[in-house]
Parts: structure tokens; C-alpha cells; sequence
């Protein structure tokens, strides 16, 4: 098939799918914008159209590239960029003219792409397969990839008709995205995963509702950390309402979700259905707002989830700590409030002291994994490559305290000296939990988690708290006076990310309000005193973070181990010191 046709048949697929996919509309007539209106006299750009066939996420589809290069682009630097899926919609490239005219955006090189079509060999017997669900509707960071890895450089590597260059700006500011129906969530989705990619959405009648999850946007949008971006959204009462759920009661739970949350959003309700009518109407007035007073930044959100507010503290960001390790982890904080993490791989300990700086300690750690610090003063460690759980006096003098724990991962040690430690045994088998007493003696106190892994005693000693790693729980146990273990529930309840079939929380720790915070692949979540997460913190670099402590003079830095590098944040908290006495947290109603 040659570009012709294979462009021609694209459009008609994704032109054919969104027929079939928004209803017909009761009349609706909107006042027409100015913008939207070709004028004499005002520079028109050009419009590159492209077949795209080559990528490695989606493989096997085919769509079209449109790409809008404005009159004033000169070619000799970077501009902003517009992105928008299924298609050239809303008139865009008039509205562009006009306002890029008028000085009331900036120079923007627009990108235009259908969602991917895997094309029948034998159209007369077979159809063609709409991959446009699957791309616009899943939360995660597969269409992120897609744009940010193979469409972006397929673009930049594309020229003007005259020969220019295209060149688009990596500033998340200067960047904006947007769609409607499916396309307005995948839009949305681009910018929550990648807020340094993209700063600015256009939403229009949005399937912000339970197709492929995207109606947990809703709630995570609450409790998370909010990020800087600005918002437009658009719908209809008339909107679907189906087995999914009720288009127009979602946009409004999240334009309620956006406002509790502190961001930048604008809306424009009207009375139409599932079409692209008064989106397109009210295009021009959605560009200006999301350009507004550019090129000032748009700003970080401050949220309104009291929970968030007083745990982070503004203008207290991540700072790197140290990098280039095989794996960190086993994260402790000794009574002076130095902090000490674990190089796996590499049986490497190292140490934060109060004035920040970092040392190695002149020691083979042994594959050390958990890390906790007993009443006693000394550090513990479960070593890896020997089964054995080791204590480590000031002078770094090392003590085997007790031996033949296979597979052990993490620990923690009460005010009584009691050692609690997690034997994971592999996601396929049964964990085990062991409990050490002061003299070495242990015996296994529970079996059966899939992947037990961190694991933290409550602020008044009496429950321990084990994350199973392979599900989204988080359990709880009561700890009898001889410290075995009873009344087993399954009462923490995490957050999963659309790409994982598990939290995989990891380490865990108390603040001393009574909240846990634990580590897991959607970053920091906290849970309140009745196992539920109130905020969710994510974490900086790539992959999930393995393990986090409470250090520093006041117990107020947070340290997080996120798998070659280590980071810190202060935080508007206090962290427990379990070989402390235990007592009974003030819990914060808010």
C-alpha cells in the first residue's frame, strides 16, 4: 500500500471509530469565537502529514502523523507544542493562526495522531483492529512512552516544505496536550505521569470513568501531591451515561477533585452530548487560558487535603543524598538521628551523620538487606549472604545474634528487644515471619504472606505490621506478652498502579501521630491509624522506592532508598523511634 492510501485508510478507521464511539446531539448552537474563523491577512501554517508505522510499544500499528508548523516559526529554536489525539480536531489550526496572531499564545508546532489501527491482511474478511482504547483509556506510562520515545523524535525529524527543522521545546511549560472523549483521558494521563514533559490539558467530554480504571483518577488526584499543572475541562449534561459510568457526574467530581487538590482549572459546561460540538466552540477560549501569562511557569499546586499540608512542607523538595549503588536499601536511624542505609549487591554500609555527610563504613556488611537499631544502642542487620542476623556496636565490632534464617529480607526490634524479621521465600511460596528474642532463641511466629516484606511496629508496640509485597495489603498482627502473634488481618489497603498487579510495598515506618508510611511502586503512601492511605508522595528517579527512615536532629528527614541512589525531603513530621519506650500517639483528626 503506498503513504497515499495507507493515510487515506488510517483516517478512515479512526474517522469511522470516533462515528461509531460519540452519539448525535440534540441541536446545539454555541456563540462562534473569532478565532475559530479564517481571517484575511492572518499568516496560515502548513500542515505535514505522515503515516506512522514503526512503533515498539503499540507494534504492528498504523496511524497518521499531522503536524501544524505555524507562519512565524522560523526554524532556528525550540517552541512550544501542542499534541492532541484522534486527529485534527476543533478547528485547531485556524484557532492557532489566529491566536499565535494575535499574541495570545506562543509559537506553537502542533501534533495531531490518531490512535493505532493493526490493518487486516484481508480487508474483505477481516476488519481492522481499533488499538484506540487500549492506548487512550489505561492509566500507566505506556502511550507517555509512546509519545515522549518514538512519536516526538519521528516528528523532529520531519522538515517544513521550505526546509526548516522542527524543533519543539522539552520544558513541561512550554508544552500543552489534549483530546476528547478517550483521547482527553490519555491527554490527562501524559501530563499526571510526566509533569515535566507537559503542563498544560485540554479536556473535553473526558472518559474519566471505569473503562480501563480511569475513574480512580478521581481520588488519586485527592490524595496525591499535587503537580503543576493547569486544566480545562469541557462537557455536556447530555453526555454518555452507560454500564462505564455517567460522563458529566465524572467531569464534575474531577473539576471538585482539581479544585480540592489546588490546581489551575478552568471549565465550560454546556447541555450538549457525546460530540465535539461545543469543544470545538470553546477551543479558543480553553487555548487562552492555558497559555495565559505565558511564559510564567504554571504554578505548584497547594492542596487542600489537610493530611498532605502537614505532612509535606512548601519549598521542601528531594535532594540527593548519594548514588551509583548496586541496590539500596535497609534504611535505620540511631538515637542521635544518624542515618544508615545498606548497599546490597554490593555489601556496602553507609552512614548519614547530622551534618549531612556521607561515609562507608570499613566493613563487609555481609548482602545486608534490613536495618534496625535496638534499645540496646547497636545496629542489626540481616545479612543475606550468611542467614544469620548480626549487631554492630559503636566501634562497628560485629556480634552473631542469631543464624538459619533463609531468605531473611527485613527487620525491626521493639523497646523490649524483641526481633521481628520477614523471610520472603519468593512471590510463588508461603513467607515466613520470625520472631528473635534477645538471646538468639527464634521460632516462626506466622507463615503464608506472599512476599512479607517491610515490616514496622505500631507507635504503642502492641500490633506489628507486615507489607505482602505481592498483593496490595499490608497486614496486621496482635503481639501476645510473649511476643508471638495473633488476630491476623489484612487491614492496610494500597494503591496499584494500571501496570502492575500488585502495590509491592516494601519498607515501612511510623510517624508519631500513628500514621505508616510505606514504600510502594506509586511511591510514598500513608496510611491513617485505620490502615487507609490519606496522601500519596512520589518519590524522584526511575523505579520504586525500596526502603525509607525518619533521621536528622529532630527526626523530621525523611531518607528514601529508590534503587541505585538515595534521597532525602524534610517533612512536617516526627518519625518514631521503636527501641524507644513505646506510648500512645496523639491521632491528628483532620
Amino acid at each position: 500500500m503506498n503513504t497515499s492510501k495507507l493515510i487515506k485508510a488510517v483516517a478512515f478507521v479512526s474517522c469511522f471509530a470516533l462515528q461509531t464511539t460519540f452519539a448525535q446531539a440534540p441541536a446545539e448552537k454555541y456563540p462562534v469565537d473569532s478565532a475559530s474563523v479564517v481571517h484575511a491577512g492572518v499568516p496560515q501554517g502548513e500542515l505535514i502529514q505522515l503515516p506512522f508505522t514503526d512503533s515498539k510499544i503499540f507494534p504492528g500499528t498504523t496511524r497518521t502523523v499531522t503536524i501544524y508548523v505555524p507562519a512565524q516559526y522560523d526554524g532556528k529554536k525550540p517552541v512550544c507544542l501542542y499534541i492532541n489525539q484522534d486527529a485534527v480536531q476543533f478547528k485547531a489550526p485556524t484557532v492557532f493562526d489566529n491566536l499565535i496572531n494575535s499574541k495570545e499564545m506562543p509559537v506553537t508546532i502542533g501534533v495531531f495522531v490518531t490512535p493505532g489501527q493493526v490493518l487486516a491482511e484481508n480487508p474483505q474478511i477481516a476488519s481492522n483492529r481499533n488499538n484506540r482504547s487500549y492506548e487512550y483509556d489505561g492509566l500507566g506510562d505506556n502511550y507517555s512512552k509512546f509519545l515522549l520515545t518514538e512519536i516526538l523524535p519521528f516528528v523532529e525529524k520531519q522538515k517544513t516544505k521550505d526546509g526548516r527543522a522542527i524543533m519543539v521545546s522539552k520544558n513541561a511549560n512550554d508544552r500543552a496536550i489534549g483530546g476528547q472523549s478517550s483521547g482527553a483521558i490519555a491527554g490527562f494521563n501524559v501530563a499526571w505521569e510526566h509533569p515535566e514533559s507537559f503542563s498544560r490539558v485540554f479536556s473535553a467530554i473526558s472518559t474519566f470513568v471505569g473503562l480501563r480504571g480511569g475513574e480512580r483518577f478521581a481520588t488519586l488526584i485527592r490524595k496525591y501531591e499535587p503537580r503543576p499543572i493547569r486544566v480545562f475541562l469541557q462537557d455536556g449534561t447530555n453526555d454518555l451515561n452507560n454500564y462505564a459510568g455517567d460522563w458529566w457526574i465524572t467531569a464534575q467530581m474531577m473539576e471538585r477533585a482539581f479544585k480540592f487538590a489546588g490546581y489551575e482549572v478552568e471549565h465550560s459546561w454546556g447541555e450538549g452530548a457525546h460530540n465535539s460540538t461545543h469543544a470545538t466552540a470553546i477551543f479558543p477560549q480553553a487555548m487562552r487560558f492555558l497559555w495565559k501569562d505565558y511564559p510564567a511557569p504554571v504554578k505548584n499546586a497547594v492542596s487542600k487535603n489537610a493530611y498532605t499540608s502537614k505532612i509535606l512542607l512548601p519549598n521542601e523538595g528531594w535532594e540527593l543524598v548519594g548514588e551509583g549503588y548496586g541496590f539500596s536499601e535497609g534504611t535505620a536511624t540511631n538515637a542521635a538521628g544518624e542515618v544508615f542505609f545498606q548497599d546490597i549487591p554490593n555489601s556496602k554500609t553507609y552512614k548519614v551523620d547530622l551534618n549531612g555527610k556521607l561515609t562507608q563504613l570499613n566493613i563487609d556488611a555481609k548482602k545486608a538487606s534490613g536495618t534496625a537499631f535496638g534499645p540496646d544502642g547497636k545496629r542489626y542487620t540481616m545479612a543475606d549472604a550468611t542467614n544469620q542476623i548480626i549487631s554492630y556496636d559503636a566501634n562497628n565490632k560485629a556480634t552473631i545474634v542469631a543464624s538459619g534464617i533463609i531468605n531473611g529480607n527485613d527487620l525491626t526490634i521493639g523497646n523490649n528487644g524483641n526481633i521481628y524479621v520477614t523471610a520472603p521465600n519468593g512471590v510463588d511460596k508461603p513467607s515466613k515471619i520470625y520472631l528473635v528474642k534477645p538471646n538468639g532463641q527464634k521460632q516462626v511466629v506466622d507463615e503464608g504472606l506472599k512476599f512479607a516484606n517491610g515490616l514496622a511496629l505500631s507507635v504503642d508496640q502492641t500490633l506489628l505490621y507486615v507489607c505482602e509485597s505481592a498483593t496490595h495489603w499490608v497486614y496486621v498482627y496482635k503481639i501476645k506478652a510473649d511476643g508471638t502473634l495473633t488476630n491476623k488481618q489484612r487491614l492496610g489497603w494500597l494503591h496499584v498502579p494500571d501496570d502492575a498487579d500488585n502495590a509491592w510495598s516494601d519498607g515501612a515506618k511510623f510517624d508519631a501521630n500513628g500514621r505508616m508510611w510505606v514504600t510502594t511502586r506509586m511511591g510514598i503512601q500513608v496510611l491513617d491509624e485505620q490502615s487507609r492511605v490519606i496522601s500519596i508522595i512520589p518519590t524522584p528517579g526511575k523505579g520504586n522506592p525500596s526502603n525509607l527512615c525518619f533521621g536528622g536532629p529532630n527526626f523530621d528527614i525523611m531518607y528514601v532508598t529508590i534503587n541505585d541512589k538515595v534521597y532525602r525531603r524534610k517533612v512536617g513530621v516526627k518519625g518514631v523511634k521503636p527501641f524507644e519506650k513505646p506510648f500512645k500517639p496523639e491521632i491528628q483528626r483532620i
